[in-house]
């Protein structure tokens, strides 16, 4: 049974008429009469009494009617709020963020901004990678990317090039962090010897953060000695392992305030191993609507 055929019973219980109510519905008056006889059989009954002059419903018929006309306008309210939602989802700004950004940084930042019903996060951002994000943007399945920066990003090369404009929203810091002894030490801290390796829970190689890590230890003035045990690209994946105790790794400070709090996680080395880092807002040089560089102008103005 279609939406159509209530609708073409309501025009004939509004008409008493085949003729008129196939006029208002725009088909022939065979079509129309076809349709109403394929209503009947559907329903097994007969809803329209075609012996009087105007026709008549049978008392059927007539309860037949009251359930068509909730039918159809619940069809109506359901489309236009549809609608409603999707005009919403066309005009937000959609946004591409790391999972661990969007967990620990995007909703507080995005409510103390007053932007947080203008944007709209991009869900598959969750599996990509690194540079994969600017790629994201240049396919149009973002509007904004939500990432970390530093300058020792091994594609870092691509802000310069004229094509991206970024805003620095926070400063940030990766520190080193282990599961604690009994006596609240580090179970592995930094730096290690040639003897005695520490074990790292490491991020994966194309990510934002493994390349800030590796740079950062290539100029401090002591060395380390650490033993890669695997590579994660969420900051999560990190962080259950490393309290899980299976070796040590560096944590966005937002991610360990809470942990350290509560005595599960300790620092595994001092000051001098925290890695600095930004938190940025990119988009393309050529915003895509007037909504975007709206909402663009008022971060700067904020962030200035």
């Amino acid at each position: 049974m279609e939406i159509r055929w209530l609708e073409d019973f309501m025009a004939l219980a509004r008409t008493r008429h085949f003729s008129r109510a196939a006029e208002l519905r725009h088909v022939s008056q065979p079509t129309f009469s076809r349709r109403i006889k394929l209503l009947e059989d559907a329903m097994g009954a007969t809803l329209v009494n075609r012996q009087t002059l105007p026709l008549s419903l049978t008392p059927g018929g007539e309860r037949f009617l009251e359930m068509c006309q909730r039918v159809t306008r619940d069809v109506r309210e359901t489309r236009d709020c549809i609608a409603d939602m999707e005009a919403k989802v066309s005009a937000s700004i959609n946004v591409g963020s790391t999972q661990g950004l969007f967990s620990h940084f995007y909703q507080s930042w995005a409510s103390e901004a007053g932007v947080a019903d203008r944007l709209q996060l991009n869900l598959k951002a969750t599996s990509w990678v690194g540079e994969q994000f600017l790629d994201a943007l240049d396919g149009g399945e973002c509007d904004l990317v939500l990432c970390y920066w530093h300058q020792d990003l091994p594609w870092g090369g691509r802000l310069g090039r004229g094509e991206y404009e970024s805003i620095t929203l926070a400063r940030e810091w990766l520190v080193p962090v282990s599961v604690a002894t009994d006596s609240g030490q580090p179970r592995f801290a930094l730096p290690g010897t040639t003897g005695q390796t520490v074990p790292l829970i490491a991020y994966h190689s194309r990510g934002f953060l493994q390349s800030a890590i590796e740079a950062h230890l290539s100029r401090c003035e002591e060395p380390v000695n650490l033993l890669p045990l695997n590579e994660n690209t969420q900051s999560a994946s990190v962080k259950a392992l490393v309290k899980q105790g299976f070796g040590m790794g560096w944590l966005p400070s937002r991610m360990t305030e809470k942990s350290e709090h509560f005595g599960s996680l300790t620092r595994a080395g001092d000051e001098r191993w925290d890695v600095p880092l930004e938190i940025r807002l990119i988009r393309l040089q050529e915003p895509r609507s007037d909504d975007l560089l709206t909402l663009w102008k008022t971060l700067e103005n904020q962030h200035a």
